[in-house]
């Protein structure tokens, strides 16, 4: 079988929404080519530092690729594809050159080519990522891991705004906690909450096949009896006074229209940690979080990113 490569060459704030864009559009996984992987710092005991090629990365910006199966649609596939990208101009969302590129792959290069981005991770004091494909060993006694396979839904667990979210959840989630993961895409914060002792998990996204993702990642790591997942729209329906953490790594624009429904949902003293926001959106967001109700207690930043945790008073 062919598959075609589709190469967008734009900024990392553009990222996730093109991601996400590529998903909807039939990819079942994303390759991000961001040249930052070059110089960030790394524990090196994983040896993932070395299998980087410079000639892999872009000089500046950063590129996203996708595969879709080449057939008689691709080509109005791909224009839908370039239109969606061209919309996020109306979010205030740069996205750079946007150069799209398209080239043929045979399935077997597809099968493996994005593997090689996508190895065991420390992204935490106490949480590492594993792909399933591969084999670790832990280094502690008390490391968390998390084994994670992407390939039908939007994240690897290994992007910044992931990251900040489960080190947000490690200093928050408490034992017996009920937790709700919005837009919970692979279903890796709703793990890493189920790891932290939280005892009733509830992940919801609007996307049928991330749901269908989730609940395998989450069967795979043991949790199936603590996190259920659920095809809703951010917190519609959902009981107030219901949770004790609610965690979103979505767009700042989505996360500014569901804080008010957040601060209900939450009991008294409940954490709302949201992430996904870029810098220059950081300050709208925590405007729209005070005016629901909520304290700002920690700013997390990292790279380009930022996530918040707020408490509601």
């Amino acid at each position: 079988m062919k598959w075609s490569e589709i190469s967008i060459h734009t900024t990392n704030e553009a990222v996730e929404p093109i991601s996400n864009i590529l998903h909807e559009a039939g990819a079942s996984g994303v390759v991000i080519e961001d040249p930052f992987e070059l110089t960030k710092e790394r524990e090196d005991q994983f040896g993932e530092i070395y299998q980087l090629n410079p000639g892999d990365y872009p000089e500046e910006g950063v590129i996203v690729k996708a595969y879709l199966p080449v057939n008689s649609f691709l080509g109005e596939t791909v224009d839908a594809i370039k239109d969606s990208i061209n919309n996020l101009i109306i979010y205030n969302i740069d996205i750079g050159l946007n150069k799209v590129t398209i080239s043929e792959v045979n399935e077997e290069e597809w099968a493996t080519a994005w593997k090689k981005y996508y190895n065991p991770v420390k992204i935490s004091e106490r949480f590492t990522i594993v792909p399933t494909w591969e084999i670790y060993n832990p280094v502690s006694s008390d490391e968390l891991i998390i084994e994670l396979d992407p390939g039908m839904a939007f994240g690897t667990g290994t992007h910044p705004t992931t990251v900040m979210c489960i080190q947000a959840l490690e200093r928050t989630v408490r034992s017996g906690d009920r937790v709700i993961d919005v837009g919970t895409g692979s279903g890796v914060l709703s793990i890493a909450a189920a790891m932290l002792g939280a005892e009733d998990i509830r992940a919801y996204d609007l996307d049928e096949v991330a749901v269908t993702q989730a609940r395998l990642n989450i069967k795979l790591n043991k949790v199936n009896n603590i996190v259920s997942v659920n095809q809703n729209n951010l917190l519609d329906g959902v009981e107030e006074g219901s949770a004790d953490v609610i965690v979103a790594n979505i767009l700042a624009e989505v996360i500014l229209r569901f804080t008010d429904d957040a601060a209900k949902v939450l009991k008294p003293g409940g954490s709302f940690i949201a992430s996904g926001i870029i810098q220059p959106k950081k300050d709208q967001v925590k405007d729209s979080l005070i005016a629901s109700g909520f304290e700002i207690i920690e700013t997390i930043l990292m790279e380009d990113w930022v996530a918040l945790i707020a408490e509601k008073k």
